[in-house]
């Protein structure tokens, strides 16, 4: 699925074939990548989903609000604790609440990640193109610095940005334009990879070429409005950017 956006180096004889002609011809079509983490290069919403009715009941609360998890997708901060006041009440201790799933989460994710489709030939198609990249995340530093790690791609990427980093999280854009100032890339001409709704709001209202990669949430139709292209993975991405079609 497309939307704003599509350009074309011509008719490539094959993949590889369309790679080299689109890179000859003047380069890529963007300047810098940003990243969002979980859902979108690591395989771990489920994990922060199944993490909800461990730490709930140690406050009180017998059930997880049904659509509290993925309303939260991609939030932080402030705009988290908006969102879970919303479902557990006003006097419902959320930095509290949201600490304990941090810690939780933490330890869970030390045991191992996924990475999700497509990741690795991604993250060296960019790099032999000399793209600069970034991760733009909610998570907090110290999550981001052990899933990197963890999936062995920390030195592919030439900053992180965490939503402490920011005063205002997603689904406002200042989390991908101070990556984007730092990368000293246009968002005009600087892709941002999300899989959340949050995300996608986030990367439209920053100017950015965004592209949702859904993961659990599936994009509505405000979504599909505001994003550039829907890919179903990143190997969709990177084919896409190496014939020309994404920029």
């Amino acid at each position: 699925m497309e939307g704003r956006g599509k350009y074309s180096c011509g008719p490539p004889l094959s993949r590889i074939m369309g790679k080299r002609k689109c890179i000859k011809e003047g380069g890529l079509l963007v300047d810098g990548v940003i990243f969002d983490m979980d859902g979108l290069m690591f395989d771990t919403e489920p994990l922060w989903t199944d993490t909800w009715p461990i730490i709930l009941p140690e406050f009180g609360f017998d059930e997880v609000p049904a659509a509290m998890p993925d309303t939260m997708r991609g939030s932080s901060g402030e705009s988290a604790f908006r969102i879970m006041r919303s479902f557990l009440g006003e006097d419902a201790p959320v930095e509290d609440i949201w600490a304990r799933l941090k810690e939780e989460a933490h330890k869970a994710l030390a045991l191992g990640i996924t990475k999700k489709p497509g990741l690795d030939e991604l993250l060296e198609f960019l790099r032999g193109a000399g793209i600069p990249m970034a991760v733009a995340s909610s998570s907090s530093p110290s999550i981001i610095e052990m899933n990197l790690a963890n999936g062995g791609v920390t030195d592919y990427f030439a900053l992180t940005i965490s939503g402490e980093d920011v005063d205002r999280p997603k689904p406002d854009p200042q989390v991908f334009l101070v990556s984007a100032e730092r990368m000293g890339t246009d968002p005009a001409k600087t892709l941002v990879l999300e899989d959340s709704l949050n995300g996608v709001r986030a990367g439209a209202a920053g100017g950015f070429i965004t592209v949702m990669v859904p993961d659990m949430v599936a994009p509505t139709e405000e979504i599909k409005a505001l994003y550039t292209r829907e890919c179903k993975d990143l190997i969709e991405v990177r084919d896409l950017l190496a014939t020309g079609e994404l920029g």
